[in-house]
């Protein structure tokens, strides 16, 4: 049986005491390639912000014959791999616990092979978070840690071979292999997100297709540290289900660390993984940062998104610099080299401003307050599910 612990750091300042290392999986990297659905979703979320992104989609168009196309652009997070490790490596020292960190970016691996090559990183995973198509209409993203590094490309290799040409039959060869690993662990991660708003009925009905037929190959179902109460809640329901582990998942993309991790006495990623794969047995505990209002740690990580960051290697300072788009050629470059006259529209400006806006003291602190739900809290740390 499956034997899963939730706890919460600010219920409970002593629930990292008597473990021996945190384990921080599923955060990103500067090498992360993020669609640009966010924009729109934005839009939805905050009507003012809507017609500033509409108006610069028609002048984009209109005078510079350039159809914003959001499927073909991407930006990147603004912390390099060295700076994500040692962001998240601290927050789990400063417990006084040895840290792990499990970098995962989306389809790709060039920030562990990277890291390698420092002493103070050298035995991080190989890890990526692949984006599987599945159903004709949906993406399950599956965190994949601890790859065995001789065969790690190889293994991106077919990753890659399936996402170009997706099958049910395949994914389930795909999985199973896997799961022959003794050492990789394989994570779905915000397993009840509906991505592509195929809508919530669909989407559940594909999640429990998908378990059905590949729940034997996958080792844990992920609590996010940026998804909503609710959402972790019905995970928690799922795993109850299907008879599976629950696990730590942070999601960072900004500045701030991941809102959660596992707590364990494993010496090292191996040891870890045989704690999840064999034995069942998972510990996630929450950080203070996850009690924070969940739209206003949704504001907090698009202001860490479009932030200048000065002290950051050129390429990664302006949040231009880190967006990027096809040009008139098809050919993809930063914004910061497409822009008409070198400098971004102004309706661009105005619209970067009012977010900026909504992040500064005196509107945060408000917009806070307005977020806050005592009773979602209440619900989360299990004082009213019996």
């Amino acid at each position: 049986m499956p034997n899963s612990t939730v706890s919460y750091l600010w219920r409970d300042k002593d629930a990292a005491r008597g473990y021996l290392a945190g384990v921080s999986l599923h955060s990103h990297t500067n090498q992360s390639h993020e669609t640009l659905d966010f924009l729109a979703n934005l839009g939805n979320q905050y009507p003012l912000i809507r017609p500033l992104l509409t108006r610069l989609e028609t002048r984009a168009q209109t005078f510079h014959n350039l159809r914003v196309n959001y499927a073909a652009s991407y930006w990147t997070p603004p912390m390099t791999p060295k700076l994500a490790f040692d962001l998240e490596s601290k927050q789990i020292e400063d417990l006084g616990l040895n840290s792990m960190v499990s970098i995962s970016d989306h389809d790709n691996i060039n920030a562990p092979m990277l890291l390698r090559t420092v002493p103070s990183a050298r035995q991080i995973p190989v890890s990526v978070e692949w984006s599987a198509p599945y159903g004709g209409v949906q993406d399950f993203h599956l965190g994949i840690h601890n790859l065995p590094s001789a065969r790690a490309q190889e293994w991106m290799q077919t990753l890659a071979d399936y996402t170009r040409n997706p099958s049910d039959k395949r994914l389930t060869e795909i999985l199973a292999a896997l799961n022959d690993e003794p050492n990789v662990l394989v994570v779905f991660n915000h397993p009840m997100w509906d991505l592509f708003l195929i809508g919530n009925a669909k989407h559940e009905f594909l999640v429990n297709e998908f378990l059905l037929k590949n729940g034997n190959y996958l080792h844990a179902l992920e609590l996010n540290g940026l998804r909503p109460w609710e959402e972790n809640r019905a995970v928690r329901s799922l795993a109850a289900k299907w008879n599976m582990l629950l696990i730590s998942g942070g999601d960072r993309h900004g500045v701030e660390p991941n809102g959660n991790i596992n707590v364990t006495n494993a010496a090292n990623f191996t040891e870890f993984v045989h704690e999840i794969r064999r034995e069942r047995r998972s510990n996630v505990l929450f950080m203070p940062q996850y009690a924070q209002p969940w739209k206003h740690r949704l504001l907090q990580s698009t202001l860490d998104a479009i932030r200048t960051y000065p002290d950051f290697p050129q390429g990664s300072r302006t949040w231009d610099e880190r967006t990027f788009h096809p040009d008139s050629n098809g050919v993809v470059r930063p914004l910061s080299e497409i822009w008409p006259k070198g400098a971004a529209p102004r309706a661009m400006r105005w619209a970067i401003g009012l977010v900026m806006l909504m992040g500064s003291a005196p509107v945060s602190g408000s917009l806070r307050f307005a977020w806050s739900d005592t009773n979602d809290l209440r619900m989360a740390l299990g004082e009213q599910e019996g």
